[in-house]
């Protein structure tokens, strides 16, 4: 569950940063998908992650929530597994272009949630 808090606490980090600055939050976006662990990174960290809310939705206060979260991460990591490098690296710098306009207000919903996870995480303590 601490580790579901964590996630949360990481959320929050970044919302703050597409809040604050959205247009160096695009910036990074594109910057990060030129790098070449770009693609394997995005995979592995969403199959960590998916495995951890799977491991530990039971000790949260939103078992079945936390279940769905980890098995959309999952299914999203097989999806990219799928995809290739170059087209998701396209879809990144597409969307940071695209989006710009809208991590200022994204930013503060993912804040919010972030906070809901932090709850969700350590309520039961």
């Amino acid at each position: 569950m601490f580790a579901i808090a964590f996630f949360g606490a990481l959320m929050m980090a970044f919302s703050i940063w597409m809040i604050s600055k959205p247009d160096a939050w695009a910036d990074a976006i594109v910057s990060f998908s030129e790098k070449a662990y770009f693609h394997p990174f995005e995979i592995v960290s969403r199959i960590i992650f998916g495995i951890i809310f799977l491991r530990f939705a039971e000790q949260t206060l939103y078992p079945q929530l936390m279940t769905i979260i980890g098995y959309v991460l999952i299914a999203v990591a097989i999806g990219l597994t799928f995809t290739p490098p170059s087209r998701h690296r396209q879809f990144a710098v597409w969307s940071a272009e695209k989006f710009k306009n809208t991590f200022r207000p994204a930013g503060f919903a993912s804040l919010a949630f972030g906070g809901f996870l932090i709850f969700a995480a350590l309520g039961n303590i």
